[in-house]
This record gives structure tokens, C-alpha cells and sequence, in this order.
């Protein structure tokens, strides 16, 4: 085999990474009050957005947020109380921070895999493993 079909066979192999560093936007969440609970409406597209388990984001908002959540059966987000957009948007980018943001090179290109047991933020980018915070 040589050197062109070894690199072939590499490129074919490795994760696709798009170019550029402002390709990466998370959409700002849509988020209304609907009676005692405070809906977000894009929930659904972000969570897709983010490629994170909608579960995972909501208990981190939860946390964040110190409220309960659920998601409804139109995948929206649902928490008990009134909470402004500027302050979901605020829990939104630490969550972008600890679980999505590769801690090495900054790119989005992340995943969340088990490592022995622990979940931690690996990068297709630059291949790092990085630890992440315990929800």
C-alpha cells in the first residue's frame, strides 16, 4: 500500500469536521410563560443542535435553573416557575461550556462517551478526553 491510498484510507476513516469557527451557533431558546411553568419552545431544536440526549440538558437545567423540568409530548421543556430568556440562555452556555466546548481547541465537535466507567467529553476534533462535571 502507498502513501496515497494509506492517506485515502485515513481520510475515509476519520470523523468529518466542518471548517470555519463561526459555523457552530446555538439557537438562543424561545421561552414563554404558559401559567406557573415557564415553556421553551425550541427546546427540541437546540437538544438536536447540541447532539446531546434531551434528557442530559434537561437535568442539567433543572439544576441550573433550581427547578423541576419535563419534557411534554411536543418536546418542549417545561419548568415549574418564571424564568426570563436571558436567564435560560445563561444556564444554556454553561451547559455549551461543560458539555459541549471541547477544553483543548474549542471546537464543538464533541461527544459524550463512557471511559472506564466515566462519562467524559471526547473531541473528534483534536481527540481529546476531557472530564466533565457530575450532573
Amino acid at each position: 500500500m502507498d502513501y496515497e491510498d494509506q492517506l485515502e484510507r485515513a481520510l475515509d476513516n476519520s470523523p468529518d469536521i466542518a471548517e470555519g469557527s463561526g459555523r457552530f451557533e446555538v439557537p438562543d431558546p424561545d421561552v414563554r410563560p404558559e401559567g406557573h411553568v415557564t415553556v421553551w419552545e425550541n427546546f427540541e431544536a437546540t437538544h438536536d443542535r447540541l447532539a446531546r440526549d434531551p434528557d442530559h440538558l434537561v437535568r442539567f437545567m433543572q439544576s441550573e435553573l433550581g427547578t423541576s423540568a419535563q419534557i411534554d409530548d411536543r418536546g418542549r421543556a417545561r419548568f415549574t416557575g418564571d424564568f426570563k430568556q436571558r436567564r435560560v440562555a445563561e444556564a444554556l452556555d454553561a451547559y455549551v461550556a461543560d458539555f459541549v466546548t471541547c477544553s483543548e481547541c474549542g471546537s464543538p465537535d464533541t461527544r459524550l462517551v463512557d471511559e472506564h466507567g466515566t462519562t467524559v467529553l471526547k473531541c473528534d476534533a483534536c481527540g481529546a478526553l476531557s472530564s466533565i462535571p457530575d450532573l
